[in-house]
């Protein structure tokens, strides 16, 4: 047995660096376009570590078997050529060829190859915790450098479990939290390189910047806190305005005025909720619709203390141009408010909007008003007038 494993290993070819470097380039090149045949996903924080080996070992580089087919490609060859022997080599051998092949492509800026070879030599399970720590710390360098900062921090953690004072990693640690923005963190890792390795130029310069943008993000989030809370505050105020005017809402059988049954739910007047003035007063969207001719007029700024026939005016100032009969205007229109139970009512346009929302069986749906205009006694208004039969409210 052992003289055939010295034969085995005698027969196996010894790669020089030049033919590592360009067996490294054609199997960078395959792994992007592995990578690229992919389901696209949201990429923000590296590979998932749950998922390496299922994924992974698709790739030639890392496959456990040989292809049913039997066929292996002179790239695929190369590469099972690379891959040690679990028979040959004892777990703390293999994770430190590993680190080896790991260190090699990160020495060229194949991380990705890197963090692959890291990844199999952590996968080892050796019992050396230096060599363990160094895999988990040369991956996180790896990933630092293709700027997946949270798989980075998470695997100098790793590192520094297995050797606690570990100073690359502690260092990347705090880089990794300055990045992601957890400048408390950050502050921490810095603090303990310091007490633990003495004084560190690039550290105290990381250390504050770190504090500097915590007290700016401080005071972004009091900014923000603050502006929360006045806008809550509004809208309590504004929420207590409209229940204290006893106007009647559509939510569905919901009794309960929020925000979000206020919305616009017309993209025309999605940004012009009704809000409260400074004088505590209310201003609504409001549609007009123009059942004859299918049109229909959007008032983004309807004053509850304004009388109908002075927005209508404002409306009409200029004819429209569908009415090309100049038909629509203020001596010759009827306005009306559909209410409850389907039933139509007759609007006097000499009343503030207020007083009309207020006016019994009047419904506000989906967070705006909205009205009816018809020419007075045309067979369009009689017509309409007739949908609502007996039901209608003078």
């Amino acid at each position: 047995m052992s003289e055939d494993i010295d034969k085995k290993k005698s027969n196996e070819k010894k790669w020089t660096d030049e033919e590592r470097l360009e067996l490294a380039a054609k199997l960078d090149n395959e792994l992007d376009e592995y990578i690229n045949s992919l389901e696209k996903k949201k990429y923000t924080e590296g590979w998932p570590e749950d998922r390496w080996q299922e994924e992974m070992e698709k790739h030639p580089f890392f496959m456990k078997e040989i292809p049913e087919s039997g066929e292996v490609s002179p790239l695929m060859e190369g590469l099972q050529q690379l891959k040690y022997s679990e028979e040959d080599n004892t777990p703390d051998e293999l994770a430190a060829n590993y680190k080896e092949d790991g260190n090699f492509n990160y020495k060229y800026k194949k991380y990705r190859l890197a963090i692959l070879s890291y990844t199999e030599g952590i996968k080892t399970q050796c019992k050396d915790d230096n060599i363990r720590a160094q895999l988990y710390n040369n991956r996180a360098a790896a990933h630092f450098m293709l700027k997946n900062y949270r798989s980075s921090l998470n695997d100098s953690k790793h590192a520094m479990k297995l050797q606690p004072n570990y100073p690359k990693a502690l260092s990347r640690a705090a880089s990794c939290c300055y990045y992601i923005k957890n400048y408390d963190e950050c502050i921490e890792f810095c603090n303990k390189y310091i007490a633990e390795n003495g004084p560190n130029a690039e550290i105290s310069s990381l250390m504050t910047k770190a504090i500097l943008e915590r007290k700016q993000k401080q005071r972004i989030e009091r900014l923000k806190n603050k502006q929360e809370e006045t806008e809550k505050k509004k809208e309590e105020k504004l929420l207590q305005a409209i229940k204290s005017r006893n106007i009647k809402f559509d939510f569905n059988d919901k009794k309960i005025v929020d925000m979000k049954n206020l919305e616009p739910q017309i993209p025309q007047l999605a940004e012009h909720r009704v809000r409260i003035d400074t004088d505590d007063r209310l201003i609504w969207p409001v549609v007009i619709l123009y059942p004859e001719t299918m049109q229909t007029d959007f008032i983004q700024n309807f004053h509850e203390n304004t009388r109908f026939i002075d927005q209508l005016e404002e409306v009409f100032t200029e004819p429209p141009e569908w009415d090309i009969e100049r038909r629509y205007n203020l001596s010759n229109v009827n306005v009306y408010f559909e209410g409850d139970k389907k039933t139509i009512h007759k609007v006097d346009i000499n009343q503030t909007l207020e007083s009309i929302l207020k006016t019994n069986g009047f419904i506000v749906k989906a967070g705006t008003p909205s009205f009816f205009i018809l020419v007075a006694n045309s067979d369009a208004e009689k017509k309409f007038l007739d949908n609502y039969k007996s039901s209608m409210t003078l």
